[in-house]
């Protein structure tokens, strides 16, 4: 817990159920976390509700993923008022679900680009710090959705399996230098988004397809991002964790 009190985590989408297991997992751990939010009344609400469980995030940085300069003003600002950034954790998304056939381009393009360009511009800001410091760990969560497809979500499960693509290659090049890239897919978890399906689908339609027998907890998900942040996750790179409860498997 020591060392790891020396490294800057940085995880987007923070104020969100998985983001938010995500960063007091890592606070346990020692490491310093910086969230990212969208909406400051949420973000305020969100800290204020953290400082009541004893976890005082006061590393906050507002920023819309999606965009390129927006994100290197604040990855910038972080590197110089926080210190470099260490272990990035790309958690931010968000859904636009509609059949194919009925797909606008505009839910097309902003799920794209908050999906899949967000990591793009988060790692793209990072890495070459990263580089120089000789150590990083990038986490990229993506999605079951990503692996065997989900309908209704064809922007979606596209945004999340290009993850795993850029994951794999950014792996590759920068192997050598320190920098471990990993992707976590996780299945159905127990956020608020999942528990807001009606009842009846969740424990008729879906529950029975899950060998478990039940969701996943956003705190799984949460120790599996720690492992993979920790300095002894550092022969694992160019991984695709699942997390799914046995619902695809391959």
């Amino acid at each position: 817990m020591d060392d790891q009190c020396r490294y800057v985590a940085l995880v987007t989408g923070a104020t969100g159920g998985m983001g938010t297991a995500i960063c007091k997992q890592l606070a346990k751990e020692g490491y310093r976390v910086v969230a990212t939010y969208k909406t400051k009344e949420k973000a305020d609400r969100w800290k204020k509700e953290m400082q009541e469980l004893g976890f005082y995030f006061d590393d906050l940085y507002q920023v819309d993923v999606a965009d390129f300069e927006a994100v290197g003003q604040m990855v910038q600002a972080i590197e110089q008022q926080v210190g470099g950034i260490d272990v990035l954790v790309n958690s931010a998304g968000m859904t636009l679900d509609g059949q194919f056939r009925k797909m606008t381009f505009e839910r097309w393009d902003m799920v794209i680009k908050v999906n899949l360009y967000g990591v793009f511009n988060c790692c793209r800001h990072v890495i070459n710090p990263m580089i120089e410091r000789g150590y990083g760990r990038i986490i990229n969560i993506s999605s079951i959705s990503a692996q065997k497809g989900q309908f209704g979500e064809v922007n979606y499960a596209a945004a999340k399996a290009g993850i795993h693509g850029l994951t794999k290659t950014l792996a590759l090049e920068v192997a050598r230098k320190g920098i471990t890239v990993n992707t976590i897919s996780p299945g159905y978890i127990a956020t608020d988004m999942v528990m807001a399906i009606p009842e009846e689908i969740r424990t008729k339609r879906i529950l029975p397809e899950i060998p478990v027998g039940r969701f996943g907890s956003t705190e799984e998900v949460a120790r599996l991002v720690a492992f993979l942040a920790s300095p002894e996750s550092s022969f694992i790179t160019g991984a695709n964790y699942t997390i799914n409860g046995g619902h695809h498997m391959y």
